[in-house]
């Protein structure tokens, strides 16, 4: 599965996008799916692949990779989610509604997306989400918070770990890739964690290298 991702991203160029003309899709693995056969997933999972190609091919797709685990992500070249929505309608794995789906404006403070450059290398990197939980303690001063939790993560990019820095907005939170070792007592020292406004969660994600423009 992670090399099968090397194939779908096939210019031999390394081209960025506008950090405000994208989408970020998340297939979250779902744990209540209804068993199918082998025969079954490996053709649903062929014709995702074929649909990641073709994404990629017609030049809406920039970044996908897998989870550890399973699910996975996708960068879209539109800020549109309709339109993503759109060309991931045919998807057999969307319409076997195998992941829950996820679909976010994104904007990146640190690296962007892009067209990661051939000959392809698969790298694993350190995935957190930052889940933004608003309540009534602590809505008052979540814009200073936020600002905070901003500042904190700029400094971390001196440590040269840091692959990419991305917001999905005021109410969605945003994300953190870092490469090396993760002390999750890292990203559990920003402000807005430490202030419970802000929940960090770290997974495994495998991308060409260059995905990030690192």
């Amino acid at each position: 599965m992670k090399t099968a991702f090397l194939s779908v991203l096939l210019c031999c160029a390394q081209l960025c996008f506008a950090s405000d003309s994208l989408t970020f899709v998340f297939l979250h693995k779902k744990t209540n799916n209804n068993p199918i056969s082998k025969e079954e997933t490996d053709r649903i999972m062929s014709g995702h692949m074929a649909n990641i190609q073709k994404m990629a091919d017609e030049g809406k797709l920039v970044v996908a990779g897998p989870f550890d685990g399973g699910g996975g992500i996708f960068i879209f070249k539109t800020g549109s989610v309709a339109k993503v929505k759109e060309w991931l309608k045919n998807d057999p794995g969307i319409i076997a509604k195998r992941w829950g789906e996820e679909y976010l404006p994104v904007t990146f403070s640190y690296g962007n997306a892009c067209v990661a450059k051939a000959p392809y290398e698969m790298v694993s990197y350190h995935f957190i989400r930052f889940s933004l939980d608003l309540t009534k303690f602590n809505v008052q001063h979540a814009p200073e918070t936020l600002n905070k939790h901003d500042l904190y993560l700029k400094k971390l990019t001196v440590t040269g770990n840091v692959v990419a820095i991305a917001s999905f907005g005021k109410q969605e939170g945003g994300i953190l890739i870092m490469k090396g070792e993760l002390d999750m007592r890292v990203p559990e020292a920003s402000p807005a964690v430490q202030e419970q406004l802000l929940h960090p969660a770290a997974k495994i994600v495998w991308i060409a290298k260059g995905s990030f423009c690192e």
